[in-house]
């Protein structure tokens, strides 16, 4: 029978900007009685990236521009936070009461840039996301091989609101050594028919499938380690989280919100 079998690391430290993830990450491991092994696929919440890389912001330090100021009146926003959000952020896609919606620096459409308070230490304080997902996730990579000698994949994730759905899914943001879909265009269906459409994001499938373990509140378990699923999963050493974003040309949804 088909199985693989998801891993959460209990009692993972708080990090801080300069750790090791990677280091901590076997340590963890090792402590729960755990190896690293060859083809792991290894999914991590972006907030400990965020938090190692130093993209800790102190709300009372920000300066607001008149654009923030504007913008925050709109929103019901506070001005600083606004600024904090303009700073990330490629375009604006919608500004409401309801919504302050953005397509951030690393392409990402998303709530307030993916800025985030929760779990972060200090009030006022908010992270950041890591300024390059797929770096962050290849240099993890690099380190566990270093440490270890065994050649995983790593999927940072984030939770992000999804169009004409309640609630929030973990999506992949960054990847390393693993391809970003598995694609069944051309293959037979169990009748014969040729499927045309189905290529199915399966590093999002991971994300969503490590944030049962990961939680949102105070779990402290922010790295989910997946064994057995590269029997199914294609790993590569040629990939990037670009692959899944696509252009407004190919947007089917673009013109219904």
């Amino acid at each position: 029978m088909k199985s693989f079998t998801a891993i959460a690391l209990e009692n993972f430290p708080l990090i801080k900007p300069g750790d090791n993830i990677a280091k901590i990450i076997v340590e963890a491991a090792r402590k729960n009685g755990l190896e690293i092994e060859e083809g792991d696929i290894i999914a991590i919440a972006q907030k400990i990236f965020s938090k190692c890389e130093d993209r800790i912001v102190r709300l009372r330090d920000v300066i607001p521009s008149r654009k923030a100021e504007d913008i925050a009146k709109i929103t019901g926003k506070s001005p600083k936070f606004v600024e904090l959000v303009l700073s990330e952020t490629e375009r604006i896609v919608k500004a409401s009461r309801e919504v302050f919606l953005v397509e951030d620096k690393r392409g990402l459409v998303c709530i307030n840039a993916g800025i985030d308070k929760s779990n972060v230490k200090g009030r006022g304080n908010f992270t950041l996301l890591p300024e390059k997902p797929d770096t962050s996730a290849k240099k993890c990579r690099s380190e566990i091989k270093k440490i270890t000698g065994k050649n995983v994949a790593v999927v940072v994730c984030d939770t992000y609101s999804r169009p004409f759905r309640r609630g929030q899914v973990n999506f992949a943001i960054g990847i390393a050594g693993i391809k970003p879909f598995k694609d069944y265009r051309g293959k037979e269906d169990l009748f014969g028919q040729i499927l045309k459409v189905k290529n199915i994001a399966t590093v999002d499938e991971i994300a969503a499938a490590a944030e049962l373990l990961m939680g949102q509140a105070k779990e402290a378990t922010p790295v989910v380690i997946f064994k057995r699923l590269n029997n199914i999963l294609e790993f590569s050493e040629k990939c990037t989280i670009d692959e899944l974003r696509i252009s407004s040309e190919e947007d089917l949804f673009k013109n219904t919100l």
